[in-house]
């Protein structure tokens, strides 16, 4: 990989102490990035997809949509703010039909 194993330790870490406060403490700062392949068919999703993305404002920062298909598309959300915040806002599209994929993706700017 190219690291000494000093600079891999610090790395995992790192990566360690990210996903504890992720699973929990709940609270920091982060940022997020949520990719979302679903099928923009289902009706009602769409519109929930944007309605979410109005409802975190105050931790998204920006949306690309990518049409996939003719059937699926590709949204990739863009989130920083409070761990609790970024979470919750993935949460609330996890289960929604239509949804195929979800993934976030993290990344701590500070522990409090």
């Amino acid at each position: 990989m190219g690291y000494d194993r000093s600079k891999a330790i610090q790395l995992a870490m790192r990566d360690f102490m990210t996903e504890y406060v992720w699973k929990y403490e709940e609270r920091g700062l982060a940022i997020g990035i949520m990719t979302v392949i679903y099928d923009h068919e289902t009706r009602g999703l769409e519109e929930t997809l944007t309605s979410t993305q109005h409802a975190y404002r105050d931790v998204t920062i920006s949306a690309l949509h990518v049409h996939l298909d003719e059937r699926n598309c590709l949204l990739v959300i863009v989130l920083r703010g409070e761990v609790r915040a970024i979470r919750e806002a993935a949460t609330k599209l996890m289960g929604k039909r239509g949804i195929k994929q979800l993934k976030l993706t993290t990344a701590m700017l500070e522990h409090k």
